[in-house]
């Protein structure tokens, strides 16, 4: 059969960096490429080497929208450089939505054919969890939420890029971290009357789901607007902003009834797209895959929507750390699973 090939996979975001080897290890760190591209190729290279040993890399992106790129082609081509200069001798492989693996020579001939591609290799991946039946893949990241439909376990894929993605609904771009508060709320309630809030960067729903109890507390976490910590009190003092108000006009009650709507909002909004793509189906999904740091987010928009199917958590099944990088898990799993087949093919098996 060969010696084994020990696959580690990237997802390369704008403003995150995910990497996974399919068999467990599972990392998300912060890496603003937006702001920083020239350190790609060195925060990768530490990646490799604080991973497990690898010798190949398969690669999927989406931070070739990044402004700091004039193009997407060449975002696409800028992150492919950054990869082949920290892979040292190891094999590159990128994912394409036709759910080949292809050297980047291939893709640099035609950069959008590597963009925006990991929702596809978390579909392909969590088809096997529903193989007999309609169902929707649901992935609630920190930025966007992707809502795939699947159909005998295949995705089925009437549109590619991202642009046809956000025109069927199958990609929102919202998340449980990074949006602006501001981008869900015109109004919020204060006390006894409604209060037009400020249409400024003061607070994300990182800061909203800090205050309910749904996101964990990390000091250390300094990924805010503010770029202070990540701690409910910070986040008080956040969402008090949007009112112009201090903390002493701003109470813990007031942050968390001024939380509750900005929440409620976002789950009518998931909501919404759901029931856009579910009427595009042939029959009803009988099963929803969940996956990413919002998985709870999911949970509420379809209680919203009454569903009553079956519900697979991948940080149930994988652990909360596997499924908030769920398609660069996905990746490497794929990319060993092709080489497998194609070796096992090899031998006549």
């Amino acid at each position: 059969m060969g010696e084994v090939v020990r696959w580690l996979a990237f997802d390369i975001g704008g403003a995150n960096l995910k990497v996974a080897d399919g068999q467990g290890y599972a990392v998300s760190a912060a890496f603003p490429l937006w702001k920083e591209p020239g350190k790609l190729t060195d925060v990768l290279r530490e990646a490799i080497n604080q991973a497990p040993r690898s010798d190949h890399l398969a690669v999927t992106m989406t931070g070739e929208l990044a402004d700091c790129f004039a193009t997407k082609q060449d975002g696409v081509k800028f992150i492919l450089g950054s990869v082949q200069a920290a892979a040292g001798d190891r094999g590159i492989r990128v994912y394409l939505s036709n759910g080949s693996l292809v050297d980047p020579h291939l893709v640099l001939q035609d950069p959008l054919r590597g963009a925006a591609t990991n929702w596809h290799a978390l579909a392909r991946y969590a088809g096997r969890y529903a193989q007999q039946e309609t169902a929707l893949v649901i992935d609630a990241g920190s930025t966007t939420c992707d809502i795939i439909p699947l159909d005998r376990g295949c995705p089925v894929v009437g549109v590619v890029d991202d642009l046809q993605r956000l025109l069927s609904g199958q990609l929102l771009y919202t998340g449980v971290e990074r949006s602006p508060v501001c981008a869900i709320l015109q109004t919020v309630r204060y006390r006894s009357e409604e209060c037009p809030i400020a249409q400024e960067w003061f607070a994300t729903m990182q800061d909203v789901y800090l205050v309910l109890g749904d996101l964990l507390p990390d000091r250390t976490n300094q990924n805010t607007a503010d770029g202070k910590g990540a701690t409910v009190e910070a986040a008080r003092t956040r969402l008090a902003r949007h009112l112009s108000a201090s903390v002493s006009q701003f109470s813990a009650l007031d942050a968390r009834v001024m939380a509750e709507q900005a929440a409620e909002k976002q789950q009518e909004m998931l909501a919404r797209s759901i029931r856009s793509v579910v009427a595009q189906l042939r029959a009803p999904p009988s099963t929803v895959i969940l996956s990413g740091v919002g998985e709870f987010l999911v949970c509420r928009a379809l209680a919203r929507l009454d569903y009553s199917g079956d519900c697979i958590s991948l940080g149930a099944q994988l652990g909360l750390e596997v499924s908030r990088v769920a398609p660069a898990h996905a990746l490497a799993v794929l990319a060993r699973e092709s080489v497998l087949s194609s070796a096992q093919h090899n031998n006549g098996f």
